[in-house]
């Protein structure tokens, strides 16, 4: 995975996400989703086998990359605790 900030300002960031799917943006678009300063959160992909996916953020002027790290750690925390959760259940 490779990042790359397309172009920022203060409220707003466009994130290009190299070599993920819908699968990792559209759990972190529900994430970002979920926080109050998140006015947009939306990504792009013309075409998983020909274009990167393009993650989109609007704050309420919170910096969009401290609320894009908080949201990665919540996802990560919600995979921990589903591993977790798994783990027991399938104990045999």
């Amino acid at each position: 995975m490779e990042l790359k900030i397309i172009d920022k300002t203060e409220d707003e960031m466009h994130l290009e996400i190299k070599g993920e799917t819908h699968t990792l943006l559209n759990m972190l678009k529900s994430v970002l989703l979920e926080d109050k300063r998140v006015h947009t959160a939306s990504y792009d992909m013309k075409h998983v086998s020909i274009s990167e996916p393009i993650l989109y953020i609007k704050t309420d002027g919170t910096d969009p990359i401290i609320i894009v790290k908080e949201a990665a750690e919540i996802l990560a925390s919600r995979c921990e605790e589903f591993i977790s959760v798994f783990g027991k259940a399938v104990e045999v």
